[in-house]
C-alpha cells in the first residue's frame, strides 16, 4: 500500500492518480470520502474536522484493511494526517495487521504550498458554478493548516519525506515507485495532455462542503 501524505494542496491526489494511471492493477482508495460521508450524516453544527471522529479512524482502518486483503494490486491512499495518535490508529494499525504500508510525506517550502493553494482557489472559484463560497471556504481551512502540516510532517515518524518544489507530478510518482520497488509504465504524456489530465483530476475532486 502507498499512503500519500502531505499538506493540503501538496499534490497528494494528483500524485495518487498518476500512480494509478501508470501502475497496472492499482486502485485509489480515498479516506477523505469516508469523512465526507460522515459529515453528510451529521447536522451542520456538528461538522468539525472529521478526523477527530473516532468512527472515521476506525472506518479508514477497516476499509483499507478490506481493500488490502481482497484487492490483488497496489492500494493507494491520498490523505493528510498530521496528528501522531491518528496516524497510529490508521497507518500504524494497518502495519500492525501485517500489511506492507509505504508512507510518503510530500513536502515543499511554505511559499510553494501557498502558491499552489492560490492557483487551486482561482481554478475552483471559476469552475464551480454556484459553489464558489464553499470552495473558497475549504481552501481557507487548507491555508490555516499549512504551518502545522509542514512542521509535523517534517518529523521523523512521518518519513519517508519527499520534497516536491522542483518536481513535476510524474517525477514525484517516479520517486515514490522507485522507493517502494514498483515499476511504473513510461510517462508518454506531452505537455498539453499532462495539463489536461491534471485539470480533469482537479475537477473530479472538487468538494462543495
Amino acid at each position: 500500500m502507498l499512503w500519500i501524505n502531505g499538506p493540503f494542496g501538496g499534490g497528494k491526489t494528483h500524485t495518487a492518480y498518476e500512480l494509478r494511471r501508470r501502475l497496472p492493477g492499482s486502485v485509489v482508495c480515498d479516506p477523505e470520502e469516508a469523512g465526507f460521508g460522515l459529515h453528510r450524516t451529521l447536522p451542520p453544527a456538528l461538522r468539525g474536522d472529521f478526523q477527530d471522529l473516532p468512527v472515521w479512524r476506525q472506518a479508514v482502518f477497516e476499509l483499507l484493511d478490506l481493500a488490502l486483503s481482497r484487492h490483488p494490486g497496489t492500494v493507494i491512499a491520498p490523505m493528510t494526517v498530521v496528528e501522531p495518535a491518528y496516524f497510529a490508529e490508521t497507518v500504524g494499525r494497518l502495519r500492525q495487521s501485517g500489511h506492507d504500508v509505504r508512507h510518503f510525506a510530500l513536502l515543499a517550502d511554505r511559499e510553494t504550498v501557498l502558491r499552489r493553494l492560490r492557483e487551486r482557489v482561482l481554478g475552483r472559484a471559476v469552475r464551480v458554478l454556484g459553489g464558489e463560497r464553499a470552495a473558497l471556504r475549504r481552501e481557507s481551512f487548507a491555508v490555516r493548516k499549512v504551518d502545522v502540516c509542514l512542521t509535523r510532517l517534517g518529523e521523523p515518524e512521518f518519513a519517508e519525506h519527499l520534497w516536491t518544489d522542483e518536481l513535476t507530478v510524474p517525477q514525484v510518482a517516479d520517486r515514490i515507485a522507485a522507493s517502494a520497488g514498483l515499476t511504473l509504465l513510461p510517462d508518454r504524456d506531452g505537455p498539453l495532455t499532462a495539463w489536461t489530465r491534471r485539470k480533469a483530476t482537479g475537477l473530479r475532486h472538487i468538494r462543495l462542503g
